[in-house]
């Protein structure tokens, strides 16, 4: 009972953190604005930084699982990174994109609550993404370079989006890098 409380509660912070964001936030403030106390916050979570902790693990497996959603039905690549890109750039996404760029810049400085997201923001994904050029037929190094360039231009593709609202040229653009990564490997 006690672990569908605090999954509950997880539930509520992590949608009211999506739509405002933390950096400014003490923990009385989340506690307030999801509903709750201060008290039960440090209970389930132990601290601001143990919620925090949480919260970005839950957004990251929500990324993850949708992104294996979405190879569903399809056998081809581009396809596949034009879904992947439809998804990222899907307005509805807005509020978890700017959370996880929070939590991205907050990890750059080595919060030590972010240790959790810096062991997996890259080896999570790039897993994954390397299986997949690997399934396409790229060898295994080509598949792991690849993936890397995958996750940097994902992501930079995002936060300009993120930032300049610049749908239809970051959709061109975001197309040709799809087209770009999938062609054969040079010897």
């Amino acid at each position: 009972m006690a672990g569908d409380a605090r999954e509950a509660l997880l539930d509520r912070c992590v949608t009211f953190l999506k739509e405002g964001g933390f950096s400014r936030l003490s923990l009385r403030e989340i506690a307030s604005g999801t509903g709750t106390s201060h008290r039960m916050l440090i209970y389930h979570f132990g601290s601001r930084d143990g919620l925090l902790a949480e919260v970005v693990g839950r957004v990251e497996a929500e990324q993850r699982a949708a992104l294996v959603s979405l190879a569903t039905g399809t056998d081809d690549p581009l396809e596949v990174s034009r879904r992947f890109w439809r998804r990222l750039a899907d307005p509805a996404l807005a509020p978890a994109e700017r959370l996880f760029f929070e939590i991205y810049a907050h990890a750059l400085f080595d919060r030590s609550w972010t240790e959790p997201f810096r062991a997996s923001v890259i080896t999570a994904w790039a897993g994954p993404v390397e299986e997949l050029f690997v399934q396409l037929g790229f060898d295994p190094p080509e598949a792991r370079r690849r993936a890397r360039l995958g996750l940097a231009a994902a992501r930079g593709l995002l936060l300009d989006l993120l930032i300049t609202g610049d749908r239809d040229v970051l959709d061109a653009a975001a197309d040709l890098f799809a087209q770009l990564i999938m062609a054969p490997a040079r010897p």
